[in-house]
């Protein structure tokens, strides 16, 4: 965090006369909301990102928050938090470590000083520090008063009395007026980073249109928490952050998250392929989202399935792509596990079909609500048989839109099922994003099969659903009831061309080959490789690591060390450029949210010593740990 300048701004007269409060400048700050479950941490912090993009910095957030439904309240597994970055100028992650920690109780407190460095500053909600909650996360003594605290910038806040007495004229009770509180807190802390108001109280509007007490409650809570920071004696500073003017390419922005942007990108998809698109699922985390928010979408064509399980689900998205629609199914890695058979007859029957996998961690049922890269492995191998199937992986919560396109591309051109694996870190996580116009959007318009494509010896024309188009060996895409194009269809193997069923062991050894060929000669860009020092050492990502490597190889430059760094949209079939990148480079690094699946895939496919570097924590890398990392690799230690 760094401070541009000094200004002295006059505020508001109080009682006490004319105030000065001194302002400062800063480049950028992190903040995290931490609570109980049922503190509305995340609400707290979606809001102030929301008026933060409106403002117009660059920002990057981590929402998180517990599994359990309701963990048990003011205890360590029931902390909800959430971390906003925010910056006048481009930013990629959600930032190390937080400036500024607003902790509601001492279980919040506990969670999250292990990540505050000395010198930050921690709003806490002392009505929360009674002895029976301190003891209740292990404090024998008050941290407020031992000491312990004394290495940062403590503000004790009665935030819960100071909010039910902003309340008192309103028809509430005690523990309605408390659970405004997190208005209370949102207002002070957008006192002090000079937030916008209005779009805050526009919200609340909205959102308790149908409680208008709820509303006004709300409202005043958040006005009084302003107010509070403009007033009081303990907060004598405020700081600003100005927009990130020259961050962003011309365009009009929106923040937005990782599922909510995969949900449009799917939505875009279908129209430019001018398809219906059809979502067959069974809600898991962190994947419910997207179909949450494709079922507001019937305007679009989009139809929702919430199927009894993760098998009905694939089946009846699998049966909407015979049937001619944009398919899709989402999940995470155990669903994954349930959809395999379905996956490979998609493989099979060569149809296009979408399967969504936003990773968490595990295995099992694991850590629902933390972020993993594991499925790598999974999604390549995860079947039965030889069942090659495509894999493509989004770097950030807006890239989400453009890995959908370029997913659904691949399955509509090549007919057959694509693997997008994002997950929890960018499906909860969000960005600015520009919107994009029609026009700048691929055509992925589709000819489907219209009558016969194939002439016997005898002279007779017919169908045959197994004729390959030369170029990309994708199969004719045939819509039931279409006059003379009646095929067999199912799992068992397949006489090339006629799809006939075939025991044949020459055929299939042709087709299973055919299939592999057709996913090897898929068309994808060739892998960028950022290297302006010409350095010695890559590091290599995919996913969602580009945030943290790239924020880790800007500081290494900063430092004066060479570093090359490269990162993977397309995972199967790799680049054909990618051999020959990893040959010029004497060392190879491959950060990963899991035990070194790429690694392992790179080192098998190009025979290349690349090293592995992984984490499987539940939590991002912090730049600052792969910086030390990457510099020991250049130094060679």
């Amino acid at each position: 965090m760094t401070v541009d300048t000094v200004d002295i701004e006059e505020a508001e007269p109080t009682s006490a006369g004319i105030r000065t409060k001194e302002v400062l400048r800063l480049d950028r700050v992190v903040i995290r909301f931490a609570g109980d479950s049922g503190d509305g941490m995340q609400l707290t912090g979606d809001r102030f990102t929301s008026e933060t993009a409106s403002f117009g910095n660059d920002l990057s957030t981590l929402p998180n928050f517990p599994a359990e439904i309701r963990a048990p309240a003011g205890t360590l597994p029931g902390v909800s938090s959430f971390q906003l970055h925010f910056a006048d100028h481009d930013i990629l992650t959600p930032g190390d470590a937080p400036n500024v920690l607003v902790a509601m109780n001492p279980a919040a407190l506990k969670a999250n000083i292990t990540d505050i460095p000395r010198g930050a500053e921690i709003i806490v909600n002392t009505d929360e520090f009674t002895k029976r909650a301190m003891q209740k996360v292990g404090y024998t003594t008050s941290p407020l008063e031992d000491g312990s605290l004394d290495a940062y910038h403590l503000h004790p806040v009665p935030l819960t009395t100071l909010t039910v007495e902003a309340l008192k004229d309103f028809n509430l009770t005690r523990k309605e007026a408390e659970r405004s509180k997190n208005m209370f807190a949102l207002g002070l802390l957008s006192w002090m980073y000079h937030r916008p108001t209005e779009g805050t109280e526009k919200f609340l509007k909205t959102k308790f249109a149908k409680k208008p007490e709820i509303a006004a409650a709300n409202i005043a809570a958040f006005r009084a928490g302003w107010n509070f920071g403009e007033t009081t004696e303990d907060f004598a500073v405020s700081y600003e952050v100005a927009p990130a003017a020259t961050a962003f390419p011309p365009g009009i922005y929106r923040n937005i998250s990782g599922n909510l942007a995969l949900s449009y990108g799917l939505i875009a998809a279908s129209r430019q392929a001018d398809l219906p698109l059809y979502l067959g699922s069974y809600p898991i985390t962190p994947a419910s989202d997207i179909l949450h928010e494709l079922s507001r979408h019937k305007n679009f064509a989009v139809r929702t399935f919430q199927a009894e399980d993760e098998i009905a689900g694939i089946g009846a998205a699998l049966g909407a792509a015979f049937g001619g629609s944009l398919a899709v199914t989402t999940t995470s890695g155990p669903g994954v596990a349930l959809k395999s058979e379905t996956i490979g007859l998609a493989v099979s029957l060569e149809l296009p079909l979408l399967i969504i996998d936003i990773q968490r961690g595990g295995p099992s049922t694991g850590l629902p609500t933390k972020t993993e890269q594991a499925d790598l492995l999974q999604a390549m191998y995860g079947r039965n048989g030889e069942a090659p199937v495509p894999v493509v992986a989004p770097r950030t919560p807006a890239d989400c839109f453009d890995a959908a396109i370029e997913a659904a591309r691949i399955a509509l051109t090549y007919r057959t099922p694509v693997f997008l694996l994002s997950d929890g870190y960018l499906a909860n996580g969000s960005e600015p994003w520009r919107i994009p116009e029609p026009d700048e959007l691929p055509d992925l318009t589709v000819q489907f099969a219209q009558g016969p494509n194939h002439t016997l010896d005898d002279g007779t024309d017919v169908f045959w659903p197994y004729k390959r188009d030369p170029h990309t060996l994708a199969r004719p895409w045939a819509i039931p009831g279409t006059p003379g194009l009646e095929h067999r269809i199912g799992g068992i193997e397949k006489q090339d061309g006629t799809g006939n069923i075939s025991y044949d062991p020459a055929n299939h050894d042709y087709m299973v080959r055919t299939r592999q060929a057709k996913i090897d000669g898929i068309d994808v860009p060739d892998l960028q490789v950022d290297d302006p020092d010409r350095a010695d050492t890559l590091v290599l990502g995919w996913g969602s690591t580009y945030g943290p490597i790239t924020a880790a190889v800007r500081q290494l430059r900063e430092d004066g060390e060479p570093i090359a760094q490269a990162h993977l949209r397309h995972l199967n079939p790799f680049p054909n450029n990618l051999g020959e990148v990893l040959a010029r480079y004497e060392q190879v690094v491959v950060p990963e949210m899991n035990l070194g699946q790429l690694a392992t895939l790179i080192r098998a496919k190009y025979l290349v010593d690349a090293r592995s570097y992984t984490q499987v924590a539940g939590t991002p890398f912090t730049a600052g740990q792969l910086a030390h990392t990457l510099r020991e690799t250049i130094r060679g230690n």
